[in-house]
């Protein structure tokens, strides 16, 4: 099985999506103000977001998802 890598601008413009669909427009505008990509200390977000987990862990759950 290959998962199919998505680029860094289909990956934001699939993130915005999100807000864009569940928000009013105003509450939008004020996240991208506030929103500076590159920023934030990337490193220790990932550690954050990834602890516990593994390249098993990470790959079975991109699995489970694609199979949706």
């Amino acid at each position: 099985m290959c998962a199919a890598i998505e680029t860094e601008q289909d990956l934001t413009e699939e993130a915005l999506r999100i807000p864009q669909k569940n928000m009013p427009p105003h509450p939008v505008a004020r996240l991208l103000s506030i929103w500076h990509v590159g920023q934030n200390d990337s490193t220790r977000e990932r550690k954050a977001l990834f602890a516990g987990e593994t390249v098993e862990s990470l790959f079975e759950q991109a699995t489970t998802y694609q199979s949706k």
